[in-house]
């Protein structure tokens, strides 16, 4: 999709917010990733779902996956953004938002438990892309010495079948990032 100019897509589909992503079904939109991610979790129950079946559960899951996109996404983009102290001072802020997740994780393979679910999912971004961009920026945010218990869920999740069947793989991803960077 174009997305600059937006497309008569993007507009048509997606007029409130003017953006991806966008999931068409039978002809009709849905939209938003979380949105989305449960969307299909709901229509397909053919597999196990992403959710936990109890609601304390599922109430927790989607705290977390709002937390990852609300507060920490928008965190840890901010850190393009500045150079020198303000940067320490973002990645630190980062660095403490990514305990809070991290403690979440305690004696869990994911956070979803055994299996993959909403939250590991929604941290998708997180364990190939933060990567990328740490090397691009040559700085560190996330590190086994800082943030031990995430980066073993990274290595866990990365290394999933399901996952390894999923993403682009890390050079693909690479070229498309640095292009990105180089716009800026």
């Amino acid at each position: 999709e174009s997305l600059s100019p937006k497309s008569p897509e993007i507009l048509k589909y997606n007029p409130v917010h003017k953006k991806l992503p966008i999931f068409l079904h039978n002809g009709k939109p849905v939209v938003e990733s979380l949105v989305i991610v449960e969307y299909i979790d709901e229509t397909w129950t053919s597999g196990s779902s992403i959710l936990p079946a109890d609601p304390l559960g599922k109430s927790n899951a989607r705290f977390w996956a709002k937390f990852i996109d609300d507060k920490l996404m928008p965190a840890i983009m901010n850190i393009r953004r500045y150079q020198g102290e303000e940067q320490v001072k973002a990645i630190d802020e980062v660095v403490e938002l990514f305990k809070l997740l991290e403690n979440e994780l305690k004696g869990k393979k994911f956070f979803g438990g055994d299996t993959i679910g909403l939250v590991d999912i929604t941290a998708n971004f997180i364990a190939l892309w933060l990567g990328i961009h740490q090397e691009i920026m040559g700085i560190q945010v996330v590190s086994k010495e800082k943030l031990p218990i995430f980066c073993k869920w990274i290595d866990e999740y990365l290394n999933s079948s399901i996952i390894k069947q999923s993403l682009p793989s890390r050079d693909e991803l690479s070229a498309v990032l640095l292009s990105y960077h180089k716009s800026l």
